[in-house]
């Protein structure tokens, strides 16, 4: 894990906690108070998961693009060892 998957990771974490214990803090019945962390969890959960989505997607796309760049390489060499091989022919 890199230094900055950490940093986020850890503000993260804080900021859940900060919400949490601000929850129980707050002067409110007991089964409001439930229903307002469940959503609130909820929508940290959704958040989290399409961070992770968009990630997948773009990690994807790095792979796709550094498989391409690849194979435009290897079609430069190949002309190049090609046209080598005929002048010395």
């Amino acid at each position: 894990m890199t230094t900055g998957t950490k940093v986020v990771l850890g503000i993260l974490g804080a900021a859940a906690a900060g919400v949490a214990i601000g929850m129980l803090i707050a002067p409110e019945k007991g089964s409001e108070m439930r229903t307002r962390i469940k959503k609130s969890a909820g929508d940290w959960v959704d958040s989290l998961s399409n961070l992770f989505v968009k990630g997948k997607e773009e990690l994807e796309d790095i792979g796709s693009n550094a498989a391409e760049k690849g194979r435009q390489a290897r079609s430069v060499v190949e002309d190049k060892v090609n046209r080598m091989k005929e002048s010395i022919s």
